[in-house]
């Protein structure tokens, strides 16, 4: 029997009180859905005022059989969401699922490669 390793993604966002804040991140998730294929799915979670919630998103990958899960916070900076509350429910979610490895990335807005991607967004619009 082969075994197969699912990789999932979780866009973690902040949440807010308007639905319509949530597009973006959902446009977002489809377009990284469609660029990764099969490789495994991709969701979003929300750290407050959405649901799901990051555990909740975890819960449903690895009943969706994945084996590894990056989580990948769709904030700008590294700020105290990302640096005290992202961790701790990374550990509470990797004591709830000892066996899946569970990965997070860095802050999207700490990237080179996004903030050169916003530079040429806002040339768009220079006169």
């Amino acid at each position: 029997m082969v075994t197969l390793n699912k990789h999932g993604m979780i866009l973690f966002g902040h949440g807010a009180r308007d639905a319509r804040w949530k597009e973006p991140f959902t446009r977002l998730a489809g377009k990284l859905a469609a660029s990764r294929g099969a490789a495994g799915p991709v969701d979003l979670a929300f750290l407050e005022l959405m649901t799901p919630g990051l555990p909740e998103a975890i819960d449903a990958q690895a009943a969706q059989g994945c084996t590894a899960i990056t989580v990948v916070p769709v904030f700008f900076g590294q700020g105290g969401h990302i640096r005290r509350d992202l961790p701790a429910l990374i550990a509470q979610c990797q004591a709830a699922h000892p066996d899946l490895r569970i990965d997070c990335a860095t802050a999207v807005g700490e990237d080179d490669g996004v903030l050169d991607a916003i530079v040429q967004y806002c040339l768009t619009y220079e006169t």
